[in-house]
């Protein structure tokens, strides 16, 4: 169902668009949540590092992906705003022929390099075999993660979050339960996990992508009246590809962390892979609310709605701010018990690491709440560069502070952990300048 979001009341609007994505987005961490959970309860801390070690790595690839669709995504809202219907349909196929190659390429280069990649990572003796199993199995859902991505991207920029989300839905059941099965009763171990995520990748991307042509022929990627221009490649490719460095940039940064956190052993790297899932967690909410206000901020910026769009980023703000502190508090009192829930008794000091990781970094998710609000303004009014800026900041401080700090006898493996939201603090103060002088230029 597609909606309007330039009309009706500001925050309801927003947040019923939003309800959808983030429960989704929250369902979509289920993916690996589920295999860490299994197999650190099954197999033990060495088969958790590997997978938590993998879930890093996944994610900076498939970062790549999102970032292409979630940018084309704004290009598309910003279309629908105008009802500008050859436009939006010559941008939607230029997106996917675009995001399709680079995901072949992706693909081809992550099967030829991996051996290099773990090497980068320094991955230890101990768990590197069973990790190159686990990676081996998970690439080859990465073009099933182009496909839901496309299409749920494509189905919320006309307005339609719900049907992203039951797609969704259904795969994370069946990743579960699929773990569950392959795991402890086939006992096919690793490969198991691995190949319960991709069976529910595959699900979630081909499913929706066979409704969104069965029953939306307006939205299908091929056919149809309009050609692909030489204007409307460009114009994805500058809002994809920006969007795009924006996410892989910032989760390049993470994979670099990842590397330093491997040099220190078995444990930390345990406690990080945990200690990371949950993090994501915890504020995955927030970073999905501001994807949902990017959309906002870009029907409304394609509708020319100036004062729409000055009460849709204060009362996001709010929301977002809200919602952060509630999760700072939770995480900083349960970090223990959310630690313990990963991890069979006794593992006492992966635990402890990891609570001294969450306690810092929960204690500043309004940091990274008002940031990705910020990346997501910037997005819709298609100024995506702003936000490659931002991330440029935030990751090269977090990056350059955690190899500094961390070989410091006295501080060691803290010095990652503060790091980050050190990074979140100085480009949320570039941001706000930004975007002050954005909204003073639109008076």
């Amino acid at each position: 169902m597609e909606k309007d979001l330039t009309r009706g009341n500001v925050i309801r609007t927003m947040l019923l668009f939003a309800a959808p994505m983030i429960l989704g987005n929250l369902l979509q961490q289920c993916y690996n949540i589920a295999d860490s959970l299994i197999v650190g309860r099954f197999f033990g801390p060495d088969a958790l590092a590997a997978v938590g070690s993998a879930y890093t790595l996944m994610t900076f690839l498939t970062s790549v992906l999102i970032g292409l669709c979630m940018g084309s995504g704004s290009l598309f809202s910003f279309y629908f705003g105008k009802n500008q219907e050859e436009s939006f349909q010559k941008a939607n196929k230029s997106a996917f022929l675009f995001i399709c190659l680079i995901t072949i390429l992706l693909n081809g280069a992550a099967f030829l390099g991996i051996d290099l990649i773990l090497k980068l990572l320094k991955v230890p003796q101990s768990v590197y075999g069973i990790m190159r199993e686990y990676v081996w199995i998970i690439f080859t859902g990465i073009f099933f993660v182009f496909l839901y991505n496309y299409f749920a991207y494509l189905l919320r920029a006309v307005g339609n979050s719900l049907t992203p989300l039951y797609f969704l839905a259904a795969a994370a059941v069946l990743n579960i339960l699929l773990d569950l099965l392959f795991v402890a009763f086939f006992s096919w171990g690793i490969k198991g996990a691995a190949a319960a995520t991709v069976l529910a990748q595959a699900i979630s991307g081909v499913g929706i992508g066979l409704y969104t042509v069965l029953r939306h022929p307006k939205l299908r990627p091929v056919g149809g009246r309009f050609a692909i221009s030489g204007n409307s490649l460009w114009e994805v490719v500058r809002f994809s590809v920006a969007a795009c460095i924006q996410q892989s940039v910032m989760n390049f940064g993470i994979l670099m962390i990842q590397g330093l956190v491997n040099s220190f052993g078995n444990a930390v790297m345990a406690a990080f892979a945990v200690a990371v899932k949950i993090d994501t967690l915890a504020y995955m909410p927030a970073q999905e609310f501001a994807n949902a206000y990017s959309l906002f901020i870009s029907q409304n910026h394609g509708a020319n709605k100036t004062e729409r769009l000055k009460q849709g980023t204060k009362w996001a703000i709010g929301v977002s701010c809200l919602f952060c502190v509630i999760v700072s508090i939770f995480v900083y009192i349960t970090s223990p018990r959310l630690m313990g829930a990963f991890l069979p008794k006794g593992e006492l000091e992966i635990i402890a690491i990891g609570t001294g990781y969450l306690r810092i970094e929960g204690a500043c998710y309004c940091g990274i709440g008002l940031l990705f609000l910020l990346y997501g303004y910037f997005r819709g009014m298609g100024r995506p560069e702003m936000s490659i800026v931002l991330t440029v900041i935030s990751l090269g401080m977090r990056v350059l502070l955690a190899y500094v700090l961390a070989p410091v006898p006295k501080i060691g493996v803290y010095g990652i952990w503060w790091a980050i939201p050190i990074g979140w603090l100085l480009a949320d103060v570039a941001g706000c300048i930004a975007l002050k002088r954005s909204m003073d230029n639109r008076l």
